[in-house]
C-alpha cells in the first residue's frame, strides 16, 4: 500500500514539476512585455506631445524610430511569449490525459474494493474468517489484518480524491493558458498593426525633409547606432579596469571636453559641444583609452576613454593625438575638433558628440551633471 503511494507521489511530482518551471518562464516573459509596453506608452506620449509643439522632424523621426524599435522588441518578446504557451498548453493537455488514465484506473480499483468489501458485508465472512481462527493469537493477527485492508480501502478513496482534485486544476490551467494565448495572440496582432503605422508616419515625415536632410539624419543616426555598439563591447573590455579608477557616477563639475566650447544640446548621457575650428579636444578625467576608431561615414575619429570602469566618448573628432592603450591625464588633449552639417540651417559648424557609460547599462548617467555650470 504504502508502496503504492510512493509511486504515486513520485509520478504526480514528475508530472508537476515542469509545469513549476515553465509557469516561472512565462511569469518572466511577462516581465520583459510588461517593461517594452510601458517604454511604448512613454515614448507614444512624447511622440504626441512632439508633434502638438510642431517639432523638427529630425525630433519626430528619432521619435518614431525609437518607437519602432521598441514596438519590433515588443513583437519579438510576444511572439516568445506565445511560443510558451503554445507549449504550456500541449503540455497541460498531455498531463490532463494522463491524470484522466491514472484517475480512471483507480476509480476502478476503488470500485472493486467497494464490491469486495460489499460482499464480505452481506455474507459476513469478515465473522467467519475471525472465528475460524485456531487461537487467540492467530484472532489478533486476522483482527490486525482487517485492519490494514480497511485503511488501505480508506488511502484509495482518498487517492481517487486527490487525483480528482488534480485533474479539476489541470483543467482550469489549461482554460486559463488557452485563454492567456488567444489574448496575446490579439495583443501581437494589434502590435504588428501599430506597427505598420508607426513605420508609414515616418516615412511620411522623412519624404516632407529634403533630401540633404535625410542624407545627415541618416548618417547621424547610423553613427548613434554604431556608438552604442561599440559602448556595449566595451563595457566588456573595461571590466575590472583600474586606470582613472576614482571616476564615478557622482563626479561632477569637470571641464568641458572642448576648449572654449559651448554645451549646444544635453540628451541623456550625451551631449552636443559646440567649439571654433581647431579648437582641442581633451579628456574629462585621467584614464585610458581603450579604443580610437575612423567612422567610415564622415571620416572622422571616434575615441573611448575608460575611467575605472566608466567609459567615456568622445565622437567627431578631425583628427587624434592618442592611440589605443594611452594613459591620459585629466585635461590632456586627445584631439581635434571635427566639423558637421547643422540640420536645422544646413549650415557647418564644428563640434563633438561626448557620451558618458556607467559599468551597467541598468545605470542612467546624465551629461548635464557631469560638468561645471
Amino acid at each position: 500500500m504504502l508502496r503504492r503511494l510512493y509511486i504515486l507521489t513520485l509520478l504526480l511530482f514528475s508530472l508537476l514539476s515542469p509545469v513549476v518551471a515553465q509557469t516561472s518562464k512565462i511569469e518572466q516573459q511577462k516581465k520583459v512585455i510588461a517593461n517594452l509596453e510601458r517604454s511604448i506608452a512613454r515614448e507614444e506620449k512624447q511622440l504626441a506631445q512632439l508633434k502638438k509643439n510642431k517639432a523638427s522632424a529630425e525630433k519626430q523621426v528619432r521619435s518614431l524610430t525609437k518607437q519602432i524599435e521598441r514596438r519590433n522588441a515588443l513583437i519579438r518578446e510576444t511572439s516568445r511569449q506565445i511560443k510558451q504557451l503554445t507549449a504550456e498548453v500541449a503540455a497541460s493537455e498531455r498531463r490532463l490525459q494522463s491524470l484522466g488514465g491514472q484517475l480512471s484506473l483507480l476509480e476502478e480499483n476503488a470500485r472493486k474494493i467497494v464490491r469486495a468489501a460489499y460482499r464480505n458485508y452481506r455474507y459476513q465472512t469478515h465473522l467467519t474468517y475471525l472465528f475460524s481462527a485456531k487461537s487467540f493469537a492467530d484472532m489478533a493477527r486476522r483482527v490486525a489484518m482487517l485492519r490494514v485492508a480497511t485503511e488501505y480501502r480508506i488511502q484509495q478513496i482518498k487517492e481517487v480524491s486527490a487525483v480528482r482534485s488534480d485533474v479539476q486544476k489541470e483543467r482550469n490551467t489549461l482554460t486559463k493558458r488557452r485563454e492567456e494565448l488567444s489574448a496575446t495572440k490579439r495583443r501581437l496582432d494589434n502590435q504588428r498593426k501599430k506597427l505598420r503605422s508607426d513605420m508609414a508616419a515616418a516615412k511620411k515625415t522623412v519624404s516632407n525633409m529634403s533630401s540633404k536632410q535625410q542624407s545627415v539624419l541618416r548618417s547621424k543616426m547610423e553613427h548613434e547606432e554604431k556608438l552604442n555598439a561599440a559602448i556595449k563591447q566595451l563595457r566588456k573590455l573595461t571590466k575590472g579596469n583600474k586606470a582613472g579608477a576614482s571616476f564615478s557616477s557622482s563626479t561632477t563639475a569637470l571641464n568641458l571636453p572642448v576648449v572654449g566650447g559651448k554645451v549646444k544640446r544635453y540628451k541623456g548621457n550625451m551631449a552636443e559641444i559646440v567649439g571654433k575650428e581647431g579648437a582641442a579636444v581633451t579628456s574629462i578625467y585621467e584614464g585610458k583609452v581603450v579604443d580610437v576608431k575612423r567612422n567610415k561615414v564622415n571620416n572622422k575619429y571616434d575615441i573611448y576613454i575608460a575611467h575605472g570602469e566608466y567609459i567615456t566618448s568622445y565622437a567627431n573628432l578631425s583628427a587624434a593625438s592618442v592611440s589605443k592603450g594611452t594613459i591620459v591625464k585629466k585635461g590632456q588633449r586627445i584631439g581635434t575638433i571635427g566639423s558637421a552639417v547643422n540640420i536645422s540651417t544646413m549650415e557647418m559648424e564644428y563640434k563633438i558628440v561626448f557620451g558618458i557609460y556607467a559599468p551597467s547599462p541598468d545605470v542612467k548617467m546624465s551629461a548635464a551633471n557631469c560638468f561645471k555650470k
